[in-house]
């Protein structure tokens, strides 16, 4: 029975990323930079006119700011080599994150709910038109930041993750001018409260999908961009294989796939023969997300009388 593990790739494969991990090294300290920035702005503002729709935008762009800082270090981790202890090196740490970062920005929607609920039955008068003018400094940093990061939103589950929270905290800045504006006119200052509640909602909607995937992937689950009836004709349709069983597919990463999986090959294939059919599945395999796959071969013969 032979044995055969590769971590096969396209020629030049590892380098197509390095410009990309630079940019989006550089996208991640900016973003970090500009929405810090923006959280100590509507923190002091916030206090300062008692508006809880920009303390709890706050609070919800620190966890951004959080959620950055945590993606930058598991996109590194995630190029890490491997150790005689982690021999896939610390890939996996970016799976964790993304999930550690679901959890943090769902459990923070009890914190905000809550303080809404107690503001609704105390409401004080607030000037719209400054819960307008910060809010609008948010979409254009917010815009910024999640722009960065458009082009690489589908590569890497954080990145997308980013890109994600980025873009639903400028919508949520959209609300919040349009909010001060009506505050301002009206003079309905519950509008404040309900905003923030809204703000909860869209922290819901943009993070339980992270959540589901991040769980999926620290399960070992198959990940979304893997077609497992597809892998398996694939490798099917392989001239001088018959049958293929023992198929697992898991994420080592955010961006990488890992397969074991059983070959029963022709009875008169050579070593060589085998050797070259192995290479030309995991190549193929490639295009179908999977960058590491295993694969142990047995003959029919060796098959029907259970080696």
């Amino acid at each position: 029975m032979a044995h055969n593990h590769s971590d096969h790739n396209h020629a030049g494969h590892s380098h197509s990323h390095v410009p990309v991990i630079t940019n989006l090294n550089n996208a991640f300290i900016i973003g970090i930079i500009l929405n810090l920035a923006y959280v100590i702005i509507q923190v002091v503002i916030g206090l300062r006119i008692h508006s809880l729709s920009l303390l709890s935008d706050a609070g919800h762009n620190f966890l951004d700011v959080a959620g950055l800082a945590l993606a930058m270090i598991a996109f590194k981790l995630s190029t890490s080599k491997s150790t005689e202890k982690y021999t896939y090196g610390y890939k996996k740490s970016s799976i964790l994150i993304s999930l550690l970062n679901a959890v943090i920005l769902l459990i923070s929607i009890g914190a905000i709910g809550y303080e809404a609920i107690v503001r609704f039955k105390n409401q004080e008068p607030i000037p719209g038109v400054t819960i307008a003018i910060i809010a609008a400094i948010g979409i254009f940093i917010n815009g910024i930041s999640a722009f960065m990061f458009f082009r690489d939103k589908e590569s890497d589950i954080n990145v997308k993750a980013a890109f994600l929270h980025l873009a639903s905290d400028a919508l949520v800045s959209l609300g919040l001018v349009i909010g001060g504006i009506v505050i301002y006119y009206t003079h309905l200052y519950w509008i404040d409260t309900v905003l923030s509640l809204i703000i909860c909602g869209v922290i819901i909607v943009s993070t339980w999908g992270l959540l589901k995937k991040s769980l999926r992937l620290s399960l070992d689950g198959v990940p979304e961009n893997v077609d497992l009836p597809k892998v398996n004709k694939e490798v099917l349709n392989t001239t001088g294989v018959i049958d293929f069983h023992h198929l697992h597919v898991w994420a080592i990463s955010t961006t990488e796939n890992a397969m074991t999986g059983h070959l029963v090959v022709s009875d008169n294939l050579s070593m060589v023969e085998i050797d070259k059919l192995k290479f030309n599945i995991k190549h193929a395999l490639l295009h179908l997300n999977i960058q590491h796959a295993t694969l142990e071969t047995e003959t029919a013969i060796c098959k029907q009388q259970v080696c």
